[in-house]
């Protein structure tokens, strides 16, 4: 087992990704290389940045792609508006999705400020 599989910020994430390949699958198919690609790019970003960063030398090293992993957090957040306003998702999947994210993103913040901790002290 790898280091970051451990992590549960890397688990919930690919939990997220898993339910971003499922929910955008319903989208338009004029969208598949527009805001489908973007939506699941971004999402895989996350757990990708995660895993890739618990392989970094420093802490702060770490705390770079934690913040890549954020970043693209952000980004997935406003890319399922964007699909909520144009009717491409419901708005159950959309809660759903917006639920799962945002509990991705405080376990995000909360290892990036815990680590910090670590290395101020």
């Amino acid at each position: 087992m790898y280091r970051f599989e451990k992590l549960e910020v890397w688990q919930k994430a690919m939990d997220f990704c898993e339910l971003v390949y499922q929910k955008s699958s319903d989208f338009p198919k004029a969208e598949t290389y527009g805001i489908v690609s973007q939506f699941r790019r971004a999402a895989t970003s996350i757990p990708l940045n995660i895993a890739e960063g618990s392989a970094c030398r420093t802490k702060k090293e770490f705390i770079q792609f934690l913040t890549i992993a954020l970043r693209s957090q952000y980004e997935t957040v406003t890319i399922l508006m964007l699909a909520s306003r144009l009717k491409f998702i419901s708005e159950i999947d959309s809660k759903l999705l917006q639920e799962k994210i945002d509990e991705v993103g405080r376990l995000l913040q909360g290892l990036i400020n815990s680590i910090q901790r670590m290395t101020n002290n």
